[in-house]
């Protein structure tokens, strides 16, 4: 069974430290995704795209910088992919997800922690799964080093990058006929 990644009931959040002592906190869009499950409804497939043009933080000359060769270099590199490797159960619709994410043309290793609920019948009559996915990466392991020495010898811009993803699922419905 397919179940699809509603972008429009998708929130993708990240967190970066800021001159040591602070967070900067953005989000980015969902262009697409999609979850394969087996016959007893086991996650076993994932793969998600995401706009990079989408980022944002709240500030327009960041966002921009952002945008820009210095990190994701958008018009080159338009869309970050994830696509999972292996599904482990955890128990209690819990799941660690370890995959492969392209970033800027870098394919690098990465783990999730899932936790999903329902399905639910939407009053549409589809019927539609959530998820909270969370992780974290390294950003100067996918080529993205630019960075400031401030003058007390901390970086303007940290390393470690922790994301989260909230997202519904909508189960594909079967053709009939054909």
């Amino acid at each position: 069974m397919r179940w699809n990644l509603d972008p429009a009931h998708t929130s993708i959040a990240f967190s970066v430290r800021h001159m040591v002592v602070a967070t900067v906190r953005g989000s980015l869009n969902l262009k697409e995704g999609f979850v394969e499950a087996d016959p007893k409804g086991t996650p076993i497939r994932v793969e998600a795209r995401l706009d990079a043009k989408s980022i944002h933080t709240g500030v327009a000359d960041r966002d921009n910088h952002l945008r820009s060769p210095d990190f994701l270099d958008v018009g080159r590199y338009p869309e970050i992919v994830f696509r999972s490797e292996r599904i482990t159960p955890l128990g209690e619709g819990r799941y660690r997800v370890e995959g492969e994410l392209t970033l800027r043309d870098v394919t690098r290793p990465l783990a999730l922690e899932v936790e999903t609920s329902g399905p639910i019948k939407d009053p549409w009559g589809n019927e539609r799964l959530a998820a909270h996915f969370e992780g974290k990466l390294n950003r100067k392991d996918f080529g993205l080093t630019w960075n400031m020495v401030l003058e007390t010898g901390g970086l303007l811009v940290g390393e470690e990058v922790r994301f989260s993803v909230d997202t519904e699922l909508v189960a594909e419905k079967a053709q009939v006929g054909t």
